[in-house]
C-alpha cells in the first residue's frame, strides 16, 4: 500500500487565501474533497461573480452580450467573446448570471453553424456561423463552455454534440476524409488529426454527466482516450522518444485553442483513466514542481483581464497540478 499523498499545509493556505474565490473553491473541492454543500464553498462559489478578475470581466461586457468588437468574437484575440467565455468557465463563474447567458446566445446565435452544429470562426445572426470557418478546437470549446453554464439540454448545443460524435477524427497521419470539413484549413482538417480538437472535443464530452451521455458519446470518448494514450500525452505516436510539440511541456493558464500535458492528463484522470502510457506526464508535472512547493506560470496570453504572470509562481497552475498527482498518486498503471 503506498504512503497517503501529502498536501503541504503551507501551499494549501497560499491556495486558500481569501481574496480569489475561484481559487479557493477549487482547492476546497478538488484537493480537500469538501462536498457540494460544504459552507466553506458554497461561500466561496457564491462570490466569484461578485469578485475580480470575474466580476471585472462581466462589468466590461458590451449590452449586445459580446466583448469588443461583435464581429471580431473570434479574431480578437485573445480579448473578444470567445476567449473570454472561456476565461469565465475555466474561472469557475457562475453560469446563473443573466450576462453569461447572454454571451452563450450570443456565441450560438453568431458563431454556431446552423446546418452541422459546428463553431465557426465568423458568422453574424441571425444567419449564423459560416461553413468555411468551422474548426474542431474551436466546437469543442464552445460546447464545453456552453455545458459547463448550464446550456447542455439546448437543442443547439445537443446538435453541436451529435456533430462532433460523426464528425471528429481520431486517424494517426493515414489520412484525412474526403468533403466538407475535412477539406478545409489543413491545420484544423488535414491529413493528421488535430491534437487539439482532440482534446477540446473530449473535454466537452467529459463535462456531460455520466448518466446523460449516450452510445455515440462514449464511443467517442474512448476513441479520444485512446489517441491520447498512443502518443503517451505529449509524445509522437510513431517515434516516442520525440515531443510533439516542445509547448506543451510549458503550462499554462487559460490555454484557450491549445492544450498541454497538464491539461490532458487532468481530463483523462477526471474520466478515470489508469494506464501506465500517461506515466510520463504524472513524471513531467511532478518535475516541474519548485523547491518552494510550487509550479510557475509558463505560458499566457493577453487576455481581457490579466490571471496570472508569466514566470511567476502560478496558484492555478499549482492548483491543477496538485489535482493531477493527487489523483494519479499510488495507481499501480501509472507508477513512473
Amino acid at each position: 500500500m503506498p504512503p497517503q499523498f501529502a498536501l503541504d499545509p503551507a501551499i494549501l493556505d497560499w491556495l486558500l487565501e481569501a481574496g480569489n474565490p475561484a481559487l479557493r473553491a477549487g482547492a476546497l473541492s478538488r484537493l480537500l474533497d469538501r462536498p457540494a454543500d460544504d459552507p466553506e464553498l458554497t461561500a466561496a462559489r457564491a462570490a466569484i461573480n461578485t469578485t475580480p478578475p470575474v466580476s471585472t470581466i462581466l462589468e466590461a461586457m458590451e449590452p449586445g452580450g459580446h466583448w469588443r468588437a461583435e464581429k471580431s468574437f473570434y479574431t480578437g484575440k485573445y480579448a473578444s467573446t470567445v476567449w473570454t467565455l472561456l476565461v469565465l468557465a475555466e474561472l469557475g463563474a457562475d453560469g446563473r448570471d443573466p450576462r453569461i447567458q447572454a454571451a452563450c446566445d450570443f456565441i450560438l446565435s453568431h458563431s454556431q453553424h446552423r446546418d452541422s452544429g459546428g463553431f465557426s470562426m465568423a458568422g453574424t445572426a441571425p444567419n449564423g456561423g459560416r461553413a468555411s470557418g468551422v474548426i474542431p478546437c474551436l466546437t469543442g470549446n464552445m460546447l464545453w463552455a456552453l455545458v459547463r453554464f448550464g446550456r447542455g439540454g439546448d437543442p443547439r448545443v445537443r446538435a453541436g454534440i451529435d456533430w462532433v460524435t460523426r464528425i471528429q477524427r481520431f486517424d494517426d497521419g493515414d489520412g484525412a476524409p474526403q468533403g466538407w470539413p475535412y477539406d478545409g484549413f489543413e491545420m484544423c482538417w488535414g491529413r493528421h488529426t488535430c491534437h487539439m480538437g482532440v482534446v477540446k472535443t473530449l473535454k466537452a464530452l467529459a463535462e456531460i454527466p455520466q448518466a446523460e451521455r449516450s452510445a455515440p458519446m462514449r464511443e467517442t470518448i474512448g476513441k479520444a482516450v485512446e489517441f491520447l494514450l498512443i502518443h503517451h500525452i505529449f509524445k509522437r505516436s510513431h517515434d516516442l522518444a520525440k515531443v510533439s510539440k516542445p509547448g506543451w511541456k510549458k503550462f499554462g493558464f487559460p490555454l484557450m485553442y491549445q492544450t498541454d500535458a497538464l491539461e490532458i492528463l487532468n481530463l483523462l484522470l477526471d474520466l478515470g483513466v489508469d494506464d501506465s502510457r500517461m506515466a510520463e506526464a504524472v513524471a513531467l508535472v511532478r518535475g516541474k514542481q519548485g523547491e518552494d512547493g510550487r509550479w510557475r506560470m509558463e505560458n499566457t496570453y493577453s487576455t481581457l483581464v490579466a490571471i496570472e504572470e508569466k514566470g511567476a509562481p502560478s496558484k492555478w497552475i499549482t492548483l491543477h497540478a496538485l489535482h493531477a498527482l493527487k489523483r494519479a498518486h499510488g495507481l499501480g498503471r501509472m507508477a513512473a
